[in-house]
Parts: C-alpha cells; structure tokens; sequence
C-alpha cells in the first residue's frame, strides 16, 4: 500500500491500515514524517491516559480491566503497551500483552506493544506518534501503559492528558520511592490489590504525601501544563479569621484522589474511570488541557529541531573527516573542541541569516 493508501485506510477506520501506520512510525521508515505530518489536522479528540507504577503493581491486568469497561460503555480503546527493549532487535520482548485477556477478538480494543528503545523514561517520540495514529483513527480512548516507576517515568506526562500512578499495599517502601519524583506527575492515584493487607496504611501515606506536597502551592501534573493540585493546609498559628475568606470562592485546582482497586476483579474500576472523566472536565474547565496541549507541541518541536540539527551536523562531522580525526587534533593540541564546534556551526549559521536576509528582501518588495 502507498503512503496515500495508509492514510486513506487508517482515516476510513482500517485496523490493518493502522498497524501498518504504526509500524512505520516505530521504524522511522521512509515517508514516516509526510505520514505523522498529515494525521494532525485529525487529532484532537481522544482521551489519553497513562498508566504508570512498579513492577508487579498490576499495570496490565488494571488496563484490561478498563479497556473492557470501556468497551461494555460503548467506547473504543486503543492500547500502547511500551515494553523494555530486546538487546538484540530492538524490538518489544513482550509482544503483545497475552495477558490482556478479556478483549482478544475485540477490534475496537487495538492493542501494540512498542519498544521503549533505550528512550529516557520509556516513552519515545514514536510512541507520541502512534497515539497520534490512534487518535486520528478514531479510538475514543488511549491507554499507555509504561514500563515502570521513577523519576524517568516523567517521560509520559508530555503524552497522556491524565497520570494514573499505581501503588501496591506494601510496608512503605513504594511510598518513599514515590517521593523521588512520581508524585508530580500524578493525576489520580491507584492502590491497586486492594484486597491485601496493607491498603488502609498505604491509602493513608498517600493521603499524607498529597498533603504535605499541596500545602502553600502546587505542584506537578500531566502534560507539564502546570500543577494541578491546591489543597491548602493552614497553620493553626498564623493569624486568620474564617470570615475574612467567607466571600472568596474556593481555591481552584486539581486536588489528586486516591482510588483503591483489586484489578482481577474489577472491583473499583468504574470509580476510577469517573476519576479520570472527572480530572478531563477539570482540565477543558480549567483552561488547562489547552494549555497542556501547547507545552506538548513546543517540547515536539524542540525535539525535532534537535534531531534535525543533529542530523545535519553530523553530515557536516563526515564531511570534515569524521569525529575521530578531529579528536585526534585535538589530542595533538592543534585545535580545540569549541574552535572545532564554531567552525562546524559557522556555514549553517551563515545559511540561515543569508535566508533571513532574503526572507526581509523580500517582504520589503
């Protein structure tokens, strides 16, 4: 099929046609960028939701259990599982995700796994690409479901409109490695396995860590649009009548609830999934996802420039004898690596103030 084709397939609702689309994304293949470039002007109306939390914390069963919620609502899912790469290939280790079980044989459940290719965080720019595909192809909701936890997990918050962070009941310990970082990117919080012993402790440090992080300001949130959380914790000791407030409005903003689940049994994923419908309205009400959705293009195209630019130096590099024997210069003590680095950017410079100069030529005329 013909890059045209693809499209056409895609937008016309082909599942195959959207695997292919995605494959090439995920191979950067010839005519990939034409084919990403085009998607946009079909995007915009998907919900995507991440899915993050340590290993054996259930991330897989808990997006089955959703996809399959969704579906009985009537809402079509695309799922994106990002596995950790093969050191041989490249590719997926996992594939795809046999454990998601209760939606084989459902088309309008699309899952693909992707490789996390060594990519900071486990979310690639491909990754973004194919939810792109996705959202264009007309998949109500998206679900990523990332390799981990931590604070290179971050990652996702520049894809997903809406963070779940999941936490196993456990002694503490999950907590205190939340605290690292992955408190900030979390639009709700999910203590999943909630039928073992531990959850009440765990919901609990939670709770205090929501606390102790909103108390004054805010912090974190989905998409790097800003934080979402406001919950205000007032001194006892500081001077303060309640009716000095009485004809102010409530502080506006996301405060991140807490939703217990036992994933295998579906139990507390409907509650979870009004959560997240819930965080969405906040964030159209908001102003947010707007502002959201601006942070997420203005970080594509610092990437792209960075990539590009890269590619282009790079030509330049090989051009001027490969990085090898200007390092050996450099060791010899003929050149320096800044003498080398301006001597490399001085024609692209030039080039681009000559196009600027006849840009304004131009416009003068």
């Amino acid at each position: 099929m013909s890059d045209d084709e693809l499209l056409e397939g895609l937008l016309a609702g082909e599942h195959r046609a959207l695997a292919r689309v995605i494959s090439k994304i995920e191979n950067r293949a010839p005519g990939y960028r034409e084919l990403v470039s085009a998607l946009y002007a079909h995007t915009g109306e998907a919900d995507v939701i991440g899915i993050t939390g340590s290993p054996g914390a259930g991330k897989s069963t808990l997006v089955d259990k959703l996809a399959e919620t969704y579906r009985d609502r009537g809402e079509t899912v695309g799922i994106i599982a990002i596995d950790p790469s093969s050191p041989f290939t490249g590719g997926a280790v996992l594939g795809d995700r046999i454990r998601m079980a209760s939606t084989v044989g459902d088309m309008d459940v699309f899952v693909r796994s992707m490789s996390a290719r060594g990519t900071l965080g486990g979310l690639s720019t491909a990754t973004a690409d194919a939810v792109k595909a996705m959202d264009a192809f007309g998949k109500d909701k998206i679900i990523i479901e990332t390799v981990g936890a931590g604070q290179n997990e971050i990652d996702i918050v520049r894809t997903a409109d809406t963070v779940a962070v999941l936490v196993p009941p456990g002694s503490g310990d999950e907590i205190q490695t939340l605290k690292a970082g992955i408190l900030e990117i979390a639009d709700v919080f999910v203590v999943n396995k909630a039928d073992r012993d531990g959850t009440d402790r765990t919901v609990q440090e939670l709770r205090d860590m929501i606390q102790l992080d909103d108390g004054g300001g805010t912090s974190g949130g989905a998409g790097g649009g800003g934080g979402h959380h406001s919950q205000e914790v007032i001194d006892a000791h500081d001077d303060w009548d309640p009716e000095d407030d009485a004809d102010e409005a409530e502080p506006e903003g996301w405060t991140t609830p807490i939703v217990e689940t036992v994933a295998t049994t579906g139990t507390g994923v409907e509650e979870l999934i009004d959560e997240f419908a819930n965080h969405r309205q906040y964030l159209v009400d908001s102003g947010e996802h707007a502002e959201q959705v601006r942070g997420r293009y203005a970080e594509e195209i610092r990437t792209l420039l960075r990539e590009d630019v890269h590619a282009v130096l790079e030509d330049r590099l090989e051009a001027a004898g490969g990085i090898d024997d200007l390092a050996e210069a450099v060791r010899e003590g003929e050149t320096d690596p800044y003498a080398i680095a301006d001597d490399l950017l001085t024609p692209v410079e030039e080039c681009i103030d000559e196009l600027e100069t006849g840009n304004g030529n131009r416009g003068e005329d």
